[in-house]
């Protein structure tokens, strides 16, 4: 090491320093590069797409770094290995103490990995968002908090470490309280201009805070009563805690459209794209000041002479600011095990597919999410059972920013015959038999009608499809649950629509994004259907699947948006009278189709307006659809525990019905949890029901009084139970709770279809 640092100092002598680039060097110029993704590789037919997957849009953009004044004008541009082994024996420098004696121990005393000292950081994260951005942040949890045991793209920790010498030196936890982070993590949206403006004040917010309390650095090192008289005279002489500036860091999909404009002013120090979260243990590594090599096992930091401590107390970190956003078109996190931030929870997502090949004109999640490419199908079934099984998860989401395009086109899946007979499957094999050639594309692939056309041309091919995946994934247990969001209407064909049909535990619930009732609009968005066509397809829903429940999204104000088009949106809302509806002004987003050609030219005045009108509608209509379809019906309710809004004197606890509707129900203050009958003891009472009822809706008083001297039982998260509607407030219910019940049971009482519902069966203690 001496002789290289000779060398270098040679080098310096006889060359002529040079001024720094103001943006530094790129990471990947002293870092291997652990997530290359092949961009160069693959390419698609969509124009936008191509345009999308450009590398000088998505390829590794420059991360600053803190130089040392070593770097010179010595080293030309195509000879930068010198520099970077320069650069290599400055940081190990930096960690190694004066002397060759102190160096030796150094060295042999962290021979041991058992020996070597972690420093803690926390970080607290925080989410804004869909319901993607919360399963990604499980994501990043995982990644932080076990990176010790985690490889990445195959290769050891270790090997990585070689070009990061200090990666393994952090541990990290969280914690809920923001200042008592070392890194401040916000999970960003940018699919409106709002969303965006929120993350912005709050990072100003952040940073304000954390220049008026910057972070203590504490020394960890305890002095031991028994240390001898110049290590005490040693501690009367130590410093007060130094400070330092927490690590302010922006994910996801605001940090990949805005990219180093994130650094902003300074509110950031770390910008990570979505498919670059593996890389946040590297990233914040070389943000932090590194901690020194000396153990606290065999060596006290009092005891070191105090040209050491003033070496390790002037330690800087290696960068001033880090990025990666790298897209990829292959990252699926398929072997990380999320770690979610509410264990106990319910119900759980699972994310199934990322990306998005649709490129509507107004969405910038292409260019944010980049391409499609879905999990295993083997992968996400094993990661639901695991939540089933062991976690008490009554209800798994699938994900995706177009889940219902999922296509499991591994080797497994093309050439497995017998995983499960799968829908998909038959459909392959009779394709197949017709033709080898002509159907190369088409295979197994179908949308919801003739109607809906694809932007992107490369759909269908062998492999697994959506419906499989559902049938998959409701096979592990007929007492779990199974929903997905967000689809795109294009993507429910018969098959999967009479799968939901059939299965009880596939929920009759289907989310449904129209964005306008205008065919003309909706041609401007590139939307793929008409209005006639998504309307024959709700007809087509209704008849398959006669209790469901159907949500969807409106835009008000796109591009050139008459006044008639916006009557077209209203007039397709009361038609349908959606359960739910997600509803929100037009917003231009950079990179987007719209942006590159259209002009944004509604006013915000109309647009407000417009939005006043279509929320006008689907309250009024979703006031009357469920006074007519859900007061007095008996509704299967997984219970999600007590509602946020109940408090003593008024305490209510709530679940989800299959169509997704919120309900709740009252529960008496003596109660730590609800009390209510047992399934046991309802199945006889309704086996005579319907005979002992008279013309006035009445029931025998021996039949109830024989119920209510049955015993109750209590009601905890995660058990279903039998709730019988009494009110509907706007899309939320209100009920009474009747019976516990399993999903088996529930749907062998035919309850749905018995003529007790809208009767006031039950209105006894």
């Amino acid at each position: 090491q001496n002789n290289v640092n000779d060398e270098i100092s040679s080098q310096q002598s006889t060359s002529k320093r040079r001024a720094i680039p103001e943006d530094g060097i790129g990471l990947s110029h002293f870092i291997s590069s652990s997530i290359s993704n092949g961009l160069e590789s693959r390419s698609g037919t969509d124009d936008d797409a191509n345009e999308h997957n450009d590398n000088s849009t998505i390829g590794p953009t420059p991360t600053s770094i803190q130089l040392s004044e070593d770097y010179n004008d010595g080293h030309d541009d195509h000879d930068f290995t010198s520099s970077l082994d320069q650069l290599k024996v400055n940081i190990q420098n930096n960690f190694d103490h004066d002397g060759n004696e102190d160096e030796d121990e150094s060295m042999k005393l962290n021979s041991s990995p058992k020996e070597q000292k972690h420093q803690l950081l926390k970080f607290h994260l925080k989410t804004y968002g869909c319901q993607m951005n919360v399963s990604d942040s499980d994501i990043v949890r995982s990644i932080l908090l076990n990176h010790h045991d985690q490889k990445r793209d195959g290769v050891d920790n270790n090997l990585l470490q070689s070009d990061f010498p200090f990666a393994s030196q952090y541990k990290f936890e969280e914690t809920n309280e923001e200042m008592d982070a070392d890194i401040l993590l916000t999970n960003t949206c940018a699919i409106r201009e709002n969303a965006e403006s929120k993350v912005w004040h709050r990072l100003k917010e952040l940073r304000a805070h954390d220049s008026k309390n910057p972070k203590l650095l504490h020394d960890d090192h305890k002095v031991d009563d028994r240390m001898n008289d110049d290590a005490n005279r040693f501690q009367s002489k130590r410093k007060k805690a130094k400070k330092r500036k927490r690590i302010i860091g922006v994910l996801g999909c605001m940090a990949e459209r805005l990219k180093e404009d994130m650094f902003k002013d300074g509110t950031a120090d770390l910008i990570v794209g979505p498919d670059a979260y593996r890389d946040l243990p590297r990233l914040i590594s070389a943000l932090t000041t590194p901690i020194s090599t000396t153990t606290t096992e065999t060596v006290n930091t009092a005891l070191e002479n105090e040209q050491q401590q003033q070496q390790r107390q002037q330690q800087q970190p290696m960068m001033e600011r880090a990025l990666n956003v790298e897209l990829s078109f292959d990252e699926t996190y398929a072997d990380i095990n999320p770690v979610r931030a509410n264990p106990g929870d319910v119900s759980a997502f699972v994310s199934v597919m990322r990306g998005c090949n649709n490129m509507c004109s107004y969405c910038v999640v292409p260019f944010t999410r980049g391409r499609e490419r879905s999990r295993e199908l083997e992968s996400i079934v094993n990661e639901s059972k695991a939540l089933f099984e062991n976690e008490n998860v009554k209800e798994i989401v699938l994900l995706g920013q177009n889940v219902n395009s999922y296509h499991d086109k591994s080797e497994n899946a093309v050439s497995s015959k017998s995983i499960m007979t799968t829908r998909g499957e038959e459909i392959q094999q009779q394709h197949m038999a017709k033709s080898k050639s002509s159907s190369k594309y088409k295979i197994g692939y179908k949308t919801s009608n003739d109607g809906f056309s694809n932007m992107f041309n490369l759909r269908g091919g062998a492999g697994y499809y959506f419906v499989d995946l559902v049938e998959a994934v409701s096979d592990i247990s007929p007492e779990l649950r199974v929903r997905f969001t967000s689809p795109h209407p294009k993507d429910y064909p018969p098959e999967l629509l009479s799968l939901m049909a059939e299965r009880n535990n596939v929920c009759n619930h289907l989310h449904m994004p129209a964005q306008s009732g205008s065919s003309s609009v909706l041609q401007r968005m590139r939307r793929g259907y008409t209005k006639e066509a998504y309307m024959e397809l709700i007809d087509d829903v209704r008849a398959t699947i006669p209790d469901v429940g159907i949500s969807s999204d409106f835009i008000t104000g796109f591009c050139g948006e008459t006044e008639e088009e916006h009557q077209d949106t209203l007039s397709l809302m009361d038609y349908v009278k959606f359960d739910q509806a997600y509803m929100f002004a037009y917003s231009m987003r950079g990179k987007t189709h719209a942006h590159r050609t259209m002009q944004d030219d509604v006013s915000e005045e109309i647009k407000s307006r417009r939005l006043q009108e279509v929320i006008s509608m689907f309250r009024n209509n979703i006031q009357q659809r469920n006074d007519e379809m859900e007061v007095g019906r008996l509704r299967l309710v997984l219970v999600e525990g007590e509602s946020r809004k109940s408090k003593v004197g008024n305490r209510t606890w709530g679940g989800r019905t299959d169509q997704n509707k919120r309900i709740t129900f009252p529960v008496t203050d003596k109660e730590d949890s609800p009390l209510c009958w047992t399934e046991d003891t309802m199945k006889p009472i309704f086996a005579t029901l319907l005979d002992a009822t008279n013309g006035m809706g009445m029931v025998r008083s021996d039949l109830m009084y024989e119920l209510v001297r049955n015993p109750k039982v209590s009601v905890n998260a995660g058990d279903y139970a039998v709730v019988q509607v009494t009110e509907a407030r706007g899309h939320t219910l209100r009920g009474r709770l009747l019976w516990r019940a399993s999903m088996k049971g529930f749907h062998e009482m035919n309850l749905l279809d018995s003529s007790v519902n809208g009767l006031p069966l039950f209105n006894v203690a």
